[in-house]
């Protein structure tokens, strides 16, 4: 009879304030990813305030804070000032209390930058360094897995190169393997919604990451708009680690 892989899966929320996070954290989150302007952008730095707070706020929960460090929208090539605030920004955050930082760099050609990933990875110091969605625009996604592992990040977030994950499961299930060999954690994200979990699981990813986010109405204030913004959605959280935990990994 063929093993069953008893590896414990973990559940990443995506959240951008300390609300957010003692959700994701009541829920058994193993993680969350920190980041600003999600909706607008697809994430940015968050300020060291924040990272501070949500850290003190979830100090003894058993929840990790994991920072996103990304300057700007838009591509992944990043120049030389550019890399340096993301170096800065790091040993900032992991100052402030984050456990670990998410972050992503690519060549023009589309490959991973290993010189920028090894900057980034050397400012963690140790700390836990995942490698973003820039995984998913990357040319060739065998090659880039095994430069993060050399790099010395530990997990990848990725949909599979498609536009949401639960489109992405051949070729996460392609990736897991190769993850699995190099010792890396392939972790799903993009899009993901509570019923994508079983499939996800199914194609062998070690942990499923979502913002499970609802809007809410709001004043514009003086600069106009209609004053919408983005929260945390318990009741979508809950829903994902409970998916989660009756999701059966394949032999």
């Amino acid at each position: 009879m063929a093993s069953v892989d008893v590896r414990p899966l973990a559940l990443e929320i995506a959240v951008q304030d300390v609300a957010g996070a003692l959700i994701a954290a009541r829920s058994g989150a193993r993680r969350i990813e920190l980041c600003s302007a999600l909706a607008a952008t697809g994430g940015l730095t968050p300020s060291a305030g924040l990272v501070a707070a949500v850290a003190e706020a979830l100090a003894g929960t058993g929840t990790g804070v994991h920072v996103l460090v990304r300057p700007r929208p838009g591509g992944f090539t990043y120049d030389a000032v550019e890399l340096d605030v993301q170096v800065r920004d790091v040993r900032a955050v992991l100052d402030a209390g984050a456990d670990g930082v998410v972050v992503g760099a690519l060549t023009g050609s589309g490959d991973v930058d290993l010189a920028a990933l090894d900057a980034l990875v050397a400012a963690a110091d140790g700390a836990e360094v995942t490698f973003h969605r820039a995984f998913d625009v990357a040319g060739d996604r065998g090659l880039a897995l095994r430069q993060v592992r050399e790099a010395g990040a530990r997990r990848v977030l990725t949909s599979g190169g498609a536009a949401a994950a639960g489109a992405g499961v051949p070729e996460l299930a392609r990736l897991a393997p190769i993850a699995a060999d190099l010792g890396v954690e392939l972790m799903a994200g993009g899009g993901v919604k509570p019923e994508d979990v079983a499939a996800l699981v199914a194609a062998g990813v070690d942990a499923v990451h979502l913002s499970a986010r609802r809007v809410v109405a709001g004043d514009g204030g003086p600069g106009g708009g209609d004053g919408a913004r983005d929260v945390t959605d318990p009741d979508v959280v809950a829903a994902a680690a409970a998916a989660l935990a009756a999701a059966t990994r394949p032999a």
